[in-house]
């Protein structure tokens, strides 16, 4: 897996050494609202967080939860990837960003370079993406990403239905 740039991001996968970020995002209130509390509550936790998800499917699939940087300072402000979940007929696109760099199209323009990165994965016709209901922003990044609502699902873990989004690749 190599690096992804754009304007202003770097988009490289996470390592170890990315624990504190990681501490930081999964304990932001509005990760845990929008996305999930992940009981990661310290830096050991990270690390293990780190090595069972996204270094786990970097190994196991090719891709994974990357790690996204201003690209001037190489400060860390957000992860964005692809994920693999047994309940999803199909891989998804993720992305959580530091509240104080939301606002600012870092999502969009993180998670355009992804989708452009998906058309080179061979096989994959469609991307998926989960959003809980009530996240406005999300839901409307997705639209601009020319993702179409395709329904619900229920996370199988938590029973919570969050809403189901799909976009085909030319």
């Amino acid at each position: 897996m190599g690096e992804l740039k754009t304007a202003r991001l770097r988009i490289q996968p996470l390592t170890l050494d990315d624990d504190a970020f990681v501490l930081r995002l999964l304990n932001e209130p509005s990760f845990v609202q929008h996305i999930a509390d992940k009981g990661v509550r310290d830096l050991e936790g990270a690390r293990a967080f780190l090595r069972d998800g996204p270094l786990a499917s970097y190994a196991q699939h090719g891709f994974g939860m990357w790690r996204v940087a201003l690209a001037d300072t190489g400060t860390a402000i957000g992860m964005a990837g692809l994920l693999k979940r047994d309940y999803l007929d199909g891989i998804d696109v993720g992305y959580a960003f530091l509240p104080e760099y939301t606002g600012q199209g870092y999502a969009l323009e993180a998670t355009r370079a992804i989708m452009e990165h998906v058309r080179s994965l061979p096989g994959v016709r469609r991307v998926l993406a989960i959003v809980n209901p009530d996240n406005a922003r999300s839901i409307g990044l997705l639209g601009k990403l020319g993702f179409e609502p395709d329904g619900t699902v229920r996370i199988p873990d938590s029973g919570k239905l969050v809403r189901l989004f799909a976009a085909a690749l030319p």
